[in-house]
Order: structure tokens, then C-alpha cells, then sequence
């Protein structure tokens, strides 16, 4: 019979590399609770519609790459192509605007997009995200690209840098898009035929292109910035001298507009240069028209997100990867021995030692090279004589010392033990 394979776009995370999804988890978890950030947690699922306003109907995302489906009871449902979106709805369904001061809030799970896959890409991916929501101070800015910062740093990675743009606010944005339609139709036969397409629907999206003539063109188009009103300059200044108060370097790209509709002044990306062609780990921005979109109040906010296969991709090749190896290891042999080896591992886990039990049942010979491979800082030894008399052998693995413990004592004594788990390391 032919085996399932996994479909197309997704891929399984095997124990090997796990260690690295739990590192990044836990570093972020860390980070963000210092700047009081709560974390959210929202359907993987979520009416088309929100996705449709929220990020845009002539985005490529909703345009192309959304997986939307007709339910049983024939309402139109998509699996989350982005965080964002399902947050805002959470924010105003939940009534959060309406508690006192900002709101720092994070998520972390599965997103979904039909595209081709490559490195760093699949059709299920993962994305850590963070949304502050209730202040349009230049301030909240800076934070979220310092806590992004933060974070990369903390997990090893230097080899960063932060470009930077603002897209103004609607009536900038209108300015600019009029000058660059006019700027493009002289050229729209030379326009690759995504760009054509966009020329009418979303014009700015043509400064992403990545076909080289479209980019040639562009090369000499109108810069966003020659566009922002007195409003839009002010704030993108303060964002620039508060970035540079923070000692992070970063680069001007007039030509970074996001993906996404409902961004306005700050947008920025954390690209890295070890990741080739897929550089981008960390990208985000201000959205202050997002939650009155949605039904909301007028309530400003801006966010990034993290693409975590592709900050996976990043550690994988600047780190060995996370282990967690057992403290003890315990080896049994016999019907008593094994009944109560079973019965002192769970003791000692439940007394806070990671403990491996050997449930081979095979020779003691060879359940000691299973031990030796183990990474255990010593072995317990369990044959039925030991479990009979309530005593234990415990076996240090590296010096080959060893020592007759009762197993009252052995239980009662779990920090000395390790103690000297971290003493024979």
C-alpha cells in the first residue's frame, strides 16, 4: 500500500530541530514580558471578510495566496494568512480598547498562504508578532524595532540591518500614487505582467517587484518621501532621531512599501545578509486606520511580524542546535526491577530530575551503551536484588565512580544530586 506524504508547502518539525523552535519561544517570551507585552491568542480561522478589509482586496495576499473555503453552513471562511488582521478583531470584539493605557500585545503560531515554496517559505508557516495599539507617539515605533532588536540579538544574531520608510498617511499616499501612475504609464508595456496588473489596482506594489527590468524602471521613480505632508515629516523624523538616540543603525529605502493595504507612515524591515535571496526576517510598521477599518474606534497601532522557518533557517547555521539531554538515566533489569524503576523515575521527575527510563528490557551490557549515548550525567542501576532491599547503584558516566544509595534517601536529596550532576559535567 503507498504510504500519505505531507502535502505540498509543509513540512514537519522533528525533534532534532525542535530545540530551536522552544530557544526562540522562550527568548521571545522572555523579552517581551520585560516590556509588559501580553501574549494573544486568536483562531487559526476567521471570516474572509476581515482579511478582504483588513489587508486588502488588491493585495496579492487576498488577490492570489489566501486558502478560503464555504463551510457547512455556507459562510466563507479563511485560514489566517497573517496575524494582524485576527488581533484588531479581537481588540474591538473583546472591547480591550476600552481598558486603560496601551495595549502591547504578541501571538505566535501558524499562518497560511498558497504560493511556491522555497527555502524559508512554505504554504503553513509561523509567525512571532507583536501589535501596540493606542498610541500614535513615534515612540511606540522605536519600541517595536527595539524589542525586534532584542530579541534577534539575544538568540545570536548580528548580522543585521533595518531599512526604513515611511508611506505617509491616505492623503500622501493618494499624492504619491497619482505621481507614480503618471511616472509608470509611459512604461507599462515594459512592466512585467504582475506589475501591469498593478498599475490600476495597487501601484505602489510595483516598487517590490523583483523582475529586473520593472526594477530598472522604478529605478528613477518618485520617492515616496518627496510626498509627506507636514504631519507624516515630522513623525518620521522623530521615529529617525529616536532610532539613532537607540544606537540602531539603518538605512533609508524609499522604495520599501510592505505588502499589505492598511500600513501608513513607519514601515521597516530587519533583513539579514546570511539568508540570500529571502533576506527579510523581521518586517512591520504603523497601521493607524486599521481598527476604525474593522469597525472600530479611530484607535492607532503599528506591529511587525517575524518569520520564524526563516530565523530557523538563520540559528541552523550560526548555532549548534539546543539540547536537552536526560540528567539520569535509568537502567532495569528483572519483573521487580523494572516495576520499580519505572515507579522511581517517575519520583524523581516528579522531584524535578529529567530522567530517561530504559524500556528495552534488553542485556544490562547493552542498556549501558544507550546510557553512555544518552548524554546522562550518571546511570541508575536497577537489578531485582536493589529493588528488593529499596537501594539503587548509581553510576557517574563519565568518571565511572559508583555508589550504593538507598532510594528514600536518593529521592529526599534531589538538589544535592544535582549539585553533583553539575560538579562531574
Amino acid at each position: 500500500m503507498e504510504s500519505i506524504q505531507s502535502l505540498r508547502g509543509t513540512r514537519d518539525i522533528l525533534p532534532e530541530e525542535v530545540g530551536y523552535w522552544q530557544w526562540v519561544a522562550s527568548v521571545a517570551e522572555e523579552t517581551l514580558a520585560r516590556g509588559n507585552y501580553q501574549e494573544i491568542r486568536t483562531p487559526i480561522f476567521e471570516p474572509t471578510a476581515l482579511f478582504e478589509r483588513g489587508i486588502g482586496e488588491a493585495t496579492d495576499v487576498v488577490g492570489k495566496e489566501m486558502y478560503t473555503f464555504c463551510d457547512r453552513g455556507d459562510r466563507s471562511i479563511t485560514l489566517r494568512p497573517e496575524g494582524t488582521a485576527g488581533v484588531v478583531r479581537a481588540y474591538i470584539e473583546r472591547k480591550l480598547h476600552a481598558n486603560p493605557g496601551v495595549q502591547r500585545l504578541w501571538y505566535m503560531g501558524p499562518m497560511f498562504r498558497y504560493e511556491r515554496p522555497q527555502a524559508g517559505r512554505q504554504r503553513q508557516f509561523h509567525q512571532l508578532g507583536v501589535e501596540v495599539l493606542g498610541s500614535d507617539d513615534p515612540r511606540a515605533d522605536v519600541e517595536v524595532i527595539a524589542v525586534a532588536v532584542d530579541i534577534l540579538k539575544s538568540l545570536g544574531i548580528t548580522n543585521l540591518h533595518l531599512n526604513l520608510n515611511s508611506v505617509g498617511d491616505r492623503t500622501d499616499r493618494q499624492n504619491y500614487r497619482q505621481a507614480l501612475v503618471d511616472y509608470l504609464t509611459p512604461f507599462s508595456g515594459e512592466l512585467d505582467q504582475d506589475s501591469r496588473d498593478r498599475l490600476t489596482r495597487n501601484p505602489m506594489r510595483i516598487l517590490d517587484s523583483k523582475d529586473e527590468r520593472t526594477q530598472e524602471i522604478t529605478r528613477n521613480a518618485p520617492s515616496i518621501l518627496d510626498y509627506l505632508g507636514e504631519r507624516s515629516q515630522s513623525h518620521f523624523e522623530r521615529v529617525q532621531y529616536l532610532i539613532k538616540e537607540l544606537g540602531i543603525s539603518y538605512t533609508l529605502n524609499p522604495r520599501l512599501v510592505r505588502g499589505l493595504d492598511y500600513y501608513t507612515h513607519t514601515a521597516f524591515e530587519i533583513i539579514s545578509d546570511d539568508l540570500g535571496a529571502q533576506a527579510t526576517v523581521c518586517g512591520g510598521g504603523r497601521y493607524d486606520g486599521l481598527v476604525q477599518e474593522l469597525g472600530g474606534p479611530s484607535v492607532p497601532a503599528v506591529g511587525w511580524a517575524i518569520g520564524l522557518e526563516r530565523l530557523i533557517i538563520l540559528l541552523q547555521q550560526l548555532h549548534q542546535p539546543p539540547q536537552v539531554t536526560p540528567e539520569l538515566y535509568l537502567v532495569s533489569r528483572g519483573e521487580k526491577a523494572e516495576a520499580n524503576g519505572l515507579i522511581l523515575a517517575q519520583k524523581l521527575r516528579q522531584a524535578g530530575l529529567r530522567v530517561e527510563l530504559d524500556l528495552s528490557g534488553s542485556a544490562f551490557s547493552k542498556q549501558f551503551k544507550r546510557a553512555d549515548r544518552s548524554g546522562a550525567g550518571a546511570c541508575l542501576v536497577l537489578g531485582d536484588a536493589e529493588a528488593i532491599a529499596g537501594t539503587v547503584n548509581l553510576k557517574w558516566l563519565k568518571s565511572g565512580e559508583q555508589t550504593v544509595l538507598n532510594q528514600v534517601d536518593l529521592i529526599g536529596n534531589v538538589e544535592h544530586i544535582k549539585q553533583q550532576l553539575i560538579t562531574n559535567s
